[in-house]
């Protein structure tokens, strides 16, 4: 049996090379502030893995996707073991760009710290009034520069991601931009509102798009994952406060709380969070997870 080993290692993610594609294996590593916790979150990855299965068939009538199986009888007998079952995808490979778009439908986080100095969030000025957590009159794009592991991304202009784009790539930087800047604003749109139908806002997502071999637009990685996205219940959702949600917040909260933790949550800590991500999962595909 050929054995086989990452190729590259994220935070909470691992990717093989097997040749002719890749597999992406989303771990039960959780991390938070930067930092890789010592506690793993049991089930975590196959969660991510399933949820962005789901979007990437609810999506591939407006872009493609690199997503070729998440069954494991389909990849090399190394990963038809129990720690790769349900966690891993085959995956196209492509040549990632490097901006990550990201898009707000509602203000929080940075975007409501830079509201609240300047009345803009990444340069793009924003009505007058609004208050934290309110809903956007129409989704702004506001893409970032995809940092090395263990560096912070920094905040672009869609004018500076052509010229990033242009260098690698000249005379294709602005079509390559306004295409992924389309496609960034028309899923988080469709996917928006089936997710309120399902009781479920999503605040802001990311996505990140490649190349394939023929020079097409492609979207990569994960996608509208609680690990890359805030969601918010719909169900007591109300402006002018921070708002609960279904992602790792309690992590983030209690590791404020605890400074002197050593990153090591509490079980009770780690079953909230699970249990958050199985709950949007449960509400997004209308599927009991298993």
């Amino acid at each position: 049996m050929q054995e086989f080993k990452p190729v590259k290692e994220g935070k909470v993610r691992e990717v093989y090379d097997i040749g002719d594609s890749l597999i992406i294996v989303a771990t039960d590593r959780i991390s938070a502030f930067d930092v890789i916790l010592k506690n793993k979150i049991t089930e975590k990855g196959a969660i991510l893995t399933k949820m962005s299965k789901f979007w990437f068939g609810f999506t591939k009538d407006i872009v493609k996707n690199h997503m070729l199986s998440t069954d494991t009888a389909d990849m090399p007998e190394f990963f038809q073991k129990e720690e790769f079952e349900g966690n891993s995808m085959k995956c196209k490979k492509l040549s990632m760009l490097p901006v990550e778009c990201i898009v707000r439908g509602y203000i929080t986080g940075s975007g409501w710290e830079s509201y609240q100095k300047n009345g803009a969030v990444c340069g793009i000025k924003l009505p007058e009034g609004l208050k934290e957590s309110d809903k956007l009159p129409e989704p702004i794009y506001t893409p970032t520069t995809k940092a090395e592991l263990g560096l912070h991304d920094e905040h672009i202009t869609f004018e500076e991601s052509v010229g990033i784009l242009e260098k690698l790539h000249p005379g294709k930087g602005a079509d390559y931009a306004k295409q992924i800047q389309e496609y960034t604003i028309n899923l988080y749109k469709k996917c928006a509102e089936y997710a309120l139908s399902k009781g479920i806002i999503i605040a802001d997502t990311k996505f990140e798009f490649g190349l394939d071999e023929n020079g097409e637009v492609v979207l990569g990685d994960e996608m509208l994952t609680p690990d890359s996205s805030r969601f918010w219940p719909l169900e007591g959702y109300a402006p002018g406060k921070s708002q609960p949600s279904f992602d790792k917040q309690f992590v983030r909260d209690w590791l404020k709380q605890n400074s002197g933790s050593g990153y090591l949550l509490p079980e009770e800590v780690v079953e909230k969070t699970v249990g958050k991500y199985k709950e949007a999962y449960e509400l997004l595909t209308g599927e009991k997870f298993a």
